[in-house]
């Protein structure tokens, strides 16, 4: 085995965030991912294209594999010589069954690494606005399992030390126990009006925190059908999440939003999604790749005789500089032109590398282009259009009508992503996905073309989720495809789709 080594991974509460730095590059370079259903199906997206994804999700009630088939999958993936990631919810060796695994594969000769994760018995209660020691309430807590091992003969849990020796109380998994927990603690000398949280999905969208005492806990878990995944915490820190709540009050809290845009371009979105209290599920649907460069690097051999440079995207300005670095050639080439943005971002990137912006439209399209250099550019200028190889051809158009002269080149080449288009699927028939962003019609068209599905199919996998698209163009793509538009941006940004999935 030259390169077999297992990974036993900690992806964290839920929160995909909240994976650490080793543990993404381990997701990265894994042949083979081995999750569970606690893990984040956002992670999964950070895989290699290629890479072997096995779901082995357990819960209380229901095991896909047992813990002995596990163990089975990654030996025999390991003996093929794959770099195998097994990804567990939370922390691999804090009732993670992690010290298991790493025996097995010790048994089978298999090289190992355990990368630590952020525990839910810290993270859960914090999202929560529940820190688990307190200066002024406890100096103390500790981590119980609530689902014991029912293969044991007797419990080992130390009911009469554990109930008044120890502050905080963090019981994990136990929500099929709780009454006997309740009543084990209050037996054993713990006040009944000691405030006691039940958290449910901690720290993903789906959160919810039902607080009480030990004595009416019980029923009011009953009347809210309040189940797993969720940890319980007991103790007096509870009474701080009234105040200290923070999660629940951002204006996304709760909302899985989809983005579409290409990955290199997601994470400035991603991270705005984040900063609301949303959770970013990246679904690339578009790709960009270099183009032929022929027509490129013709416009750039006589850059210097352009009366307007008209840039309509960033990606535009990035391939456009790169190449004209490429060729030995530097912004003092441009000194001829008059240069147009089309919106503010791409006019900040232009600035960036030392150029001023002449003119920006009021609207970002291509139509406010059109209008607004009516009178600037003269019949007989040359224009050049450095963008996508798909880009609607009424700007080149129109301006050749005003007299111009226009090279439209290829500056980039968009083309549909290999993304994951059956876990997209199964999100949206579990209602995952609460909002969905379009951000180009390109956007829109692939994601139709990824998910492969009839009208009626699209419309019941998009039943009951907020559609909403940067600015009118991308939204007829979307009505012209089936796809009702909720809410569209006044401001044809980025900022300005925020600002709509927002309100």
């Amino acid at each position: 085995m030259d390169k077999a080594i297992v990974y036993l991974v900690g992806a964290g509460p839920g929160d995909p965030g909240l994976i650490t730095v080793k543990g993404m590059e381990c997701i990265k370079k894994a042949d083979v991912l081995v999750y569970d259903r606690l893990a984040s199906s956002r992670l999964l997206t950070y895989a290699k294209p290629d890479a072997e994804l096995i779901f082995v999700g357990k819960s209380p009630d229901r095991h896909v594999l047992k813990q002995h088939e596990i163990n089975q999958v990654l030996v025999d993936k390991a003996k093929a010589n794959k770099v195998v990631t097994r990804l567990k919810g939370g922390d691999p060796f804090v009732f993670g069954r992690g010290g298991e695994e790493a025996e097995v594969l010790l048994e089978h000769g298999i090289p190992f690494e355990i990368v630590p994760g952020i525990t839910s018995a810290i993270s859960v209660p914090a999202y929560a606005g529940i820190p688990v020691t307190h200066r002024d309430f406890t100096t103390s807590f500790a981590v119980i399992t609530g689902n014991e091992d029912p293969a044991k003969d007797e419990s080992t849990i130390k009911w009469d030390k554990i109930a008044t020796g120890i502050g905080t109380l963090v019981f994990l998994m136990g929500m099929g126990n709780l009454p006997k927990i309740v009543s084990k603690l209050i037996e054993n000398g713990r006040a009944g009006d000691t405030p006691i949280a039940l958290i449910r999905w901690g720290t993903r969208p789906e959160q919810q925190t039902l607080v009480g005492t030990l004595t009416d806990i019980v029923q009011k878990s009953g009347e809210e059908g309040f189940k797993n995944p969720a940890i319980i915490i007991v103790g007096e820190v509870v009474t701080l999440r009234q105040k200290l709540q923070w999660f629940e009050n951002k204006p996304l809290f709760g909302k899985r939003v989809l983005v579409t845009r290409s990955r290199h371009q997601a994470s400035d979105f991603a991270k705005k999604i984040e900063e609301l209290g949303g959770e970013p599920f990246e679904f690339p649907t578009i790709d960009i790749d270099e183009p032929d460069y022929v027509e490129m690097d013709q416009a750039i051999s006589k850059v210097s005789e352009y009366d307007w440079i008209i840039f309509t995207s960033v990606n535009g300005v990035q391939s456009f500089f790169n190449r004209i670095f490429k060729l030995g050639k530097d912004v003092r080439s441009l000194q001829n032109a008059s240069i147009c943005a089309i919106g503010p971002k791409t006019k900040e990137v232009l600035e960036e590398r030392g150029l001023l912006v002449d003119y920006i439209p009021g609207e970002y399209r291509a139509e406010a282009i059109i209008a607004g250099l009516e009178g600037k550019v003269k019949p007989g200028d040359k224009v050049l259009l450095p963008r996508a190889d798909i880009a609607r051809k009424i700007l080149p158009k129109t301006l050749s009508e005003m007299g111009a002269a226009v090279d439209d080149v290829a500056a980039y080449v968009t083309k549909k992503s290999a993304s994951n288009s059956q876990l997209l699927r199964e999100m949206l028939l579990n209602k995952e996905i609460n909002i969905v962003t379009f951000t180009s019609s390109s956007t829109v068209k692939n994601f139709v073309e990824l998910l492969n599905a009839a009208p009626e199919e699209l419309a019941s996998l998009l039943d009951g989720v907020f559609v909403a698209s940067i600015g009118p163009i991308t939204s007829a793509t979307a009505e012209e495809l089936g796809i009702k538009v909720d809410a569209e941006a006044k401001e044809y940004t980025i900022d300005g789709l925020i600002d709509v999935i927002k309100s």
